[in-house]
């Protein structure tokens, strides 16, 4: 299948916005076998159990029938699919929400997590490594609760992770994670990157709970070396079930994402930071965040530095939207990820 049919899809299930979409070239629109297969992976309910909404699917079939429409040059020689007509015909009767309720509704999103420098595996849609999650897409930063979407800083730290240096950190090891959010990445350390346990934590109970339908979307809700819990941050650790977990599996490696855009938890999370180290004094910590306001990013790297942690940036930069294969994501803000240990006494 054409490279740029699979990046096109991809982009499409993580409902990327559809003017940055990159749209396939006219002379493979025009194909009545790429139309068919457009439809088959695309838009067909039956085929595909987790298509994004139909606004969004209305958004992309729209614009989709127009460029096929203007590529077609002989209309007695080339025509548009039926199955794609009748699709957006369905759409357009259909009832859909408009752009206020559409921000508070849940939508499927699907992740292709591939290493940054791989740029297709299969034809097959189901045999690339995926993750699928229910989330509030029209979230904005600093929303009260921004726990029901993925932001840019998951999928940079995703994207080291699945890069051959950053594998290292999660095979074989035991991963806690602190403000998970949807489970991103503890998701894609259980399920890609081959951890050996993972505990998946957040400070809001109804974040939690909505993470396990994403674990049972990946497959990973009966998984014994995958948990959830609430951690508030700043709490004291010990004799509580963080002390037993970390006893069970001890913990090699703390992962933690767009969590310190909020400077009044920042003491609070290095506080819990400082104890995880006391549990684990040999703890890797890789926190990503989006530098959205410089002064807040280096209060939460003085605290650290403060606590006499050794913080390092690590050297990975996010490549340009159009050179992006999967894990699609603006630089529309510095991303940065901290690499942060305990020296020893």
């Amino acid at each position: 299948m054409d490279p740029q049919l699979l990046l096109f899809r991809r982009q499409y299930f993580q409902l990327h916005e559809p003017d940055f979409l990159a749209w396939p070239p006219k002379q493979l629109l025009k194909d009545p076998s790429v139309q068919a297969w457009l439809y088959a992976k695309l838009f067909d309910g039956e085929k595909n159990a987790y298509l994004p909404a139909e606004r969004y699917q209305f958004r992309v079939l729209k614009p989709l029938v127009s460029k096929i429409e203007q590529a077609i040059e002989d209309p007695e020689e080339d025509e548009i699919s039926d199955d794609l007509m009748s699709r957006l015909s369905t759409l357009i009767a259909s009832d859909l929400p408009g752009e206020l309720i559409a921000a508070q509704q849940k939508s499927y999103v699907t992740f292709t997590c591939l290493p940054p420098e791989v740029s297709t595996i299969d034809e097959d849609y189901r045999s690339e490594p995926t993750i699928t999650l229910l989330e509030r897409r029209n979230l904005i930063s600093g929303s009260l609760t921004t726990g029901f979407r993925t932001w840019e800083a998951a999928l940079h730290l995703g994207s080291y992770l699945l890069s051959p240096k950053g594998q290292n950190y999660i095979r074989g090891k035991s991963v806690l994670e602190l403000g998970a959010g949807t489970g991103f990445m503890a998701i894609l350390a259980a399920k890609h990157l081959e951890g050996n346990h993972v505990t998946i934590t957040d400070g809001d109970e109804s974040v939690v709970e909505a993470l396990k339908e994403n674990l049972f979307l990946n497959g990973l809700d009966d998984d014994k070396k995958v948990i959830t819990s609430v951690l508030r941050w700043g709490h004291g650790l010990k004799g509580t079930w963080v002390e037993e977990d970390c006893e069970e599996w001890p913990y090699d490696v703390v992962i933690g994402a767009d969590i310190t855009y909020e400077k009044t938890a920042i003491t609070a999370l290095v506080g819990t930071l400082r104890m995880l180290f006391d549990l684990r004094p040999a703890l890797q910590v890789l926190i990503s965040g989006a530098v959205r306001n410089v002064e807040t990013f280096e209060t939460f790297r003085h605290a650290c530095l403060r606590s006499n942690f050794d913080v390092k940036e690590v050297d990975f930069e996010p490549k340009p939207i159009h050179q992006q294969t999967s894990l699609f994501y603006a630089k529309a803000v510095p991303l940065k990820i901290l690499s942060i240990t305990k020296p020893g006494p």
